[in-house]
């Protein structure tokens, strides 16, 4: 397959921001649908980038999907801890689903953390409904911890997010 994984660039950042918006939104992953607030985080690449590694996968030229890899102590960790990065807004096309696009941003999230000084582990959260990721971490060696399942915005919804670990 020739996937490129690779620091995504300023002039792909509105392209990478309508992907990851459009597929949380089709896979139902926005309470609030068109006008919840995460919506505006997902599609505002620039600032993640600003404080954290968005990774793209392109092929032949095309964004396909991204994540968000926040290295130990970085400021847009949601759960990480000392000695944890956390992968954040994993997104891919609704037209590259399924080729392995998913794994690969992971992959090289899990790769990153290793070469991270003093980094232990890697951590995620995930949405209940997100089957398909899930088998990838588990795939991946990624294991379940209910203990530090949270909810983002207790004060608005019931919102469960699951959480996985790996330790390198």
């Amino acid at each position: 397959m020739d996937l490129l994984i690779r620091p995504v660039e300023p002039t792909e950042h509105d392209e990478l921001g309508a992907i990851t918006a459009q597929a949380y939104l089709q896979d139902n992953l926005l309470d609030f649908g068109d006008s919840d607030p995460y919506r505006h985080v997902l599609l505002d690449v620039a600032a993640r980038a600003a404080s954290a590694e968005v990774l793209a996968a392109l092929r032949d030229g095309r964004v396909l999907g991204g994540v968000t890899f926040v290295p130990s102590g970085g400021p847009m960790a949601d759960i990480a801890g000392p000695g944890e990065a956390e992968i954040r807004m994993l997104a891919v096309s609704p037209t590259a689903r399924g080729q392995g696009v998913g794994e690969a941003l992971v992959r090289s999230c899990v790769a990153r953390a290793r070469a991270t000084p003093g980094c232990r582990s890697v951590v995620l959260s995930t949405q209940p409904t997100m089957h398909t990721a899930h088998r990838i971490y588990e795939r991946l060696g990624f294991t379940r911890t209910p203990e530090r399942d949270w909810n983002p915005l207790p004060e608005l919804a019931d919102i469960t997010l699951l959480t996985y670990q790996l330790t390198l």
